[in-house]
């Protein structure tokens, strides 16, 4: 029987150096699509992109871009580096600063998450694409259920200043899964 990798067994991965941006508006839909992003068809839903990105609704006018690993984020952050306030009824939310970004991944990731989170995160109640607005270890989250059967995930957005915190948390609820932090090159 062979071993599991960290990532297929329980990883904690720093991807907050990665670009992520958000856009908000009556317009925002119509500018991202003009932008070539495909777009979920609800609030709290995510779709994956061609490139590797995601894409969050997370209210009716409200979506959060997550930058591709395979781009290093570079198309994200030309958005905002090129986003200018015109005539649309969209608005840049700048998310670099604010919210940290962590991957949770293995096959563990359920488990983890009902130690700090009150919110059914095991993929019956919270399938591929399922965007969660919650509370884990007394803050404030974005969970969103990014893998697939093969390789479960979460992407986990976090404020800034709790990251410290937080990845303390997640390692704390990961340690009877064996569970370890493990660097983004991991993942490319």
């Amino acid at each position: 029987m062979t071993s599991l990798n960290p990532i297929e067994r329980c990883a904690l991965i720093d991807l907050t150096d990665l670009p992520r941006v958000g856009f908000r508006g009556i317009d925002a839909a119509a500018f991202l699509s003009g932008r070539g992003y495909q777009l979920p068809e609800a609030p709290n839903r995510a779709l994956a992109q061609a490139d590797g990105g995601l894409v969050a609704r997370l209210s009716q006018t409200e979506y959060l871009l997550l930058g591709s690993l395979a781009d290093r984020g570079e198309r994200i952050a030309a958005e905002e580096a090129g986003w200018q306030l015109g005539e649309l009824g969209n608005y840049l939310l700048p998310r670099q600063d604010s919210h940290a970004w962590l991957q949770l991944s293995g096959r563990h990731v359920a488990e983890v998450m009902a130690k700090v989170c009150g919110v059914d995160l095991r993929p019956e109640a919270f399938p591929v694409g399922a965007v969660a607005q919650t509370s884990a270890a007394r803050i404030n989250v974005i969970v969103i259920n990014a893998g697939s059967g093969e390789r479960p995930f979460f992407h986990i957005l976090c404020d800034r200043p709790s990251l410290e915190y937080f990845q303390a948390a997640m390692l704390d609820a990961m340690e009877e899964f064996g569970g370890q932090p493990v660097s983004l090159e991991a993942l490319l």
